[in-house]
């Protein structure tokens, strides 16, 4: 039995998350001494009070099942002749969902990060950070008005810069918090200039007050067409930045140089779910407008196939990862450039859990791995330093495969149910989505069971370096190092000096100084993580598997905000499930084709990557096969791009930031050479003049006298040259 609670109290939600931070910020800031001896207790606090944050939202929820009521409270904030500036918040089903989602995500990171962080010695300074990156996204949430969204948004960007850049002693990690800054706010600009078309036009920053204001006024033409999809469009540059959309998303992979617990926490259910909890908050302005939504289902679209290519060879687990979660987010933004509101906002839902899934058991593989290869990114974070993880650590590994078949789209898991909407509705629409939308999932498949197999299956590559060592090996970047892997060019031989051979090290997989540190040690396997990073791991895989079932949509129609709140009814009620229970296995059967698509991802990921052994003699000989193909051109082409973020990067750096240091310069040098020469000639001119006429001043009338003859006297001869010339 629950307790009522009115919804006036939903203003405790971010509170509390604030309180916390707030609390432990400036306990560590003015007793720093003391604090260290209390930290445990410290995020026992945070916690605790962001539990709260959940219970009430849950509470909140349940009742809005039954009331189905949309309200705010306002206060009145600046008020003058002109304007009314209100703040408060705004209690709808949309709201609550994402507080749930929110608060869930951030309780399972905060307990995670106990055992992730607890050597650190930004221990406390990291669940302040945690506390009010929280607090910001749950103020965003129930933000009423643009103004105060905007507000939120920029304090959600500040607490990611903090948390990327957390080891700013890094150099990369300084460089990508400050890129992720930079980004954001050339989003953000755009944005800000929204949000003054939309007042200049509506004369209103309350949501729902501006959104009927704007449709009133285009279905009247009082508002020109083109100025009306301006306005529509600059909002959306907001999300294009957070929310990593081509092309501001190039901030993304670059995040992952902070702790992996924020990482979860960025990509699961704030930092790139503020972008599209902006779009879903003003839906009703921007679907009255075709052209704008053609132009944001476009850049969806072209934001999903990107993100897909370029995590098809990534060495790194956290960056192929984080290009996943770009290639999801676009198919959210697809779908909302579709009208498929209802079918964004599930799979936002369906992805941060199994996303959260996926990054949290990375972070237990990063945490166990650099026990073994030592502490350093480019080996504890690289694929092909590990493999066979899943018998010593079964609990992740089990976990991970869970996140990974939901999000390569393998039903009954989550991200099944809420793809295949995207997918149907995408068909619908129009071909070219739905050639996207499928394609991407085919991709999805394949990298993700790539990074799945890579990481877990097989056995752990560090051992079978040590069996070989007596060997000679030679290393090259051929073969199956099309798909990024390290090839073994020519088959085992015994070498007298048991040394081994590297051939291009630089671009080796496996670096030469980890072959020789690791020679003479005996095998070594890393450990199952801890209760308090195991407990995280597990509770996430109850929504993945049945948030799917309880927000499945059977008819594949698309619902408003009202239906929002019954998404979660089927769960509680049996008879409502059965009830569907045709309906579903209908979908099923219309899904067939998707599924198919991913399981054809599977088996070729399967077919490539799924040697236990890629140190064995006999593999070599299909090596050599796959060498001679056709396709090799083919797949160095793809390793290349994606290697390379599909040279966005490059070109940006070539035409955006070389252009503006020559730029600079040129500025620089007219400032250092005009300017600042100009006045520095006028003012030597003077110095030089007063000094001369300083010397000719010595107080004597003869001086003065034979200075005026003499300027006489060269007067009159200069008038008399002057007047016999002529």
């Amino acid at each position: 039995m629950f307790v009522e609670l009115s919804n006036e109290y939903a203003w405790i939600i971010p509170l509390c998350p604030l309180a916390a931070s707030c609390s432990t910020g400036s306990v560590s800031f003015f007793f720093p001494k003391a604090t260290k001896g209390f930290r445990r207790l410290r995020a026992a606090f945070n916690i605790l009070l962001l539990t709260i944050s959940m219970f009430i939202s849950f509470l909140l929820f349940w009742q809005q099942n039954f009331s189905h009521s949309i309200q705010q409270y306002l206060w009145v904030w600046i008020p003058t002749s002109h304007i009314c500036l209100k703040m408060g918040f705004l209690v709808d089903p949309l709201t609550l969902v994402m507080s749930m989602l929110v608060t869930t995500v951030g309780i399972l990171v905060m307990i995670y990060s106990d055992s992730y962080m607890c050597h650190d010695q930004g221990y406390v300074r990291f669940y302040a950070y945690l506390s009010l990156f929280a607090a910001s996204m749950l103020g965003l949430v129930f933000s009423p008005n643009l103004i105060q969204i905007y507000v939120f948004r920029e304090l959600v960007g500040m607490c990611s810069y903090l948390l990327i850049g957390f080891w700013f002693a890094r150099s990369t990690a300084a460089i990508a918090c400050q890129k992720a800054f930079v980004t954001n706010r050339i989003g953000d600009f755009g944005l800000l200039l929204g949000v003054l078309g939309i007042y200049w036009i509506t004369g209103s920053f309350e949501i729902c007050e501006l959104c009927d204001r704007f449709a009133e006024l285009n279905k009247n033409g009082v508002v020109n067409p083109v100025l009306a999809n301006t306005i529509a469009l600059l909002p959306f540059s907001g999300p294009v930045a957070k929310s990593a959309q081509f092309p501001l998303h190039v901030w993304l992979p670059d995040a992952m140089e902070g702790p992996t617990p924020i990482s979860a926490l960025i990509h699961a259910a704030t930092m790139v779910a503020a972008g599209i909890f902006f779009i879903l908050r003003i839906f009703n302005l921007i679907k009255i407008l075709p052209l704008s939504m053609g132009v944001i289902s476009w850049v969806g679209g072209a934001t999903a196939l990107l993100g897909a290519t370029l995590a098809l060879t990534q060495k790194d687990l956290k960056r192929g990862l984080a290009y996943s979660t770009m290639s999801q987010l676009g198919y959210m933004v697809l779908a909302l450039g579709i009208g498929a509101y209802r079918s964004a906002l599930f799979h936002l839902i369906t992805h941060a859990y199994s996303k959260a899934l996926s990054f949290l058991g990375s972070g237990s593989v990063i945490h166990s791995t650099e026990k073994v290869v030592g502490y350093s990114p480019t080996k504890s974070q690289n694929i092909f330093y590990m493999g066979g993880l899943r018998g010593c650590m079964p609990i992740t590994g089990t976990t991970f495969l869970l996140g990974t078949l939901s999000l390569c789209g393998i039903p009954p898991l989550a991200c099944f149910w809420s793809k295949d909407e995207i997918t149907t509705q995408s068909w619908l629409c129009s071909s070219s989505p739905g050639w996207v939308a499928s394609a991407t999932a085919g991709f999805t498949a394949f990298y993700m069971f790539r990074i799945y197999l890579l990481t877990f299956e097989g056995s752990f590559r560090v051992n079978q370096i040590n069996q070989i060592c007596s060997n000679t090996v030679f290393l090259s970047d051929n073969g199956i190092s099309l798909w990024g892997e390290t090839q073994l060019e020519s088959p085992i031989e015994q070498s007298s000096n048991n040394l081994v051979s590297i051939q291009n090290v630089e671009q080796s997989e496996i670096a030469k100084d980890f072959f020789i540190s690791r020679l003479e040690q005996k095998s070594l396997h890393p450990e199952e993580s801890d209760f308090f990073m195991a407990l995280p791991l597990i509770a996430p895989t109850v929504p993945t598997i049945l948030a799917g079932l309880v927000g499945v949509n059977p008819g594949q129609n698309e619902t408003g905000f009202d239906s929002l709140s019954e998404w979660m009814i089927p769960l509680f009620d049996s008879y409502g499930f059965n009830r569907d229970h045709e309906n579903l296995t209908k979908v099923l059967v219309n899904s067939t084709g998707s599924v198919i698509i991913s399981l054809i991802g599977i088996l070729i990921s399967f077919s490539i990557y799924g040697q236990t052994k890629l140190f064995e003699k006999n593999n070599f000989q299909k090596l050599n096969l796959l060498n001679k193909s056709v396709l090799i051109k083919f797949a160095q082409f793809i390793r290349n791009w994606s290697l390379n973020r599909g040279y966005v990067d490059y070109y940006y750096d070539i035409y955006l930031v070389k252009t503006t240091v020559f730029m600079s310069k040129l500025v620089l040098f007219f400032d250092q050479w005009i300017i600042d020469g100009f006045i520095n000639v006028t003012g030597a001119l003077f110095i030089f003049g007063g000094e001369s006429m300083r010397h000719g001043e010595n107080g004597r009338i003869s001086h003065y006298l034979f200075g005026l003859l003499t300027g006489i006297i060269l007067l009159l001869a200069l008038l008399i040259f002057v007047s016999s010339t002529n």
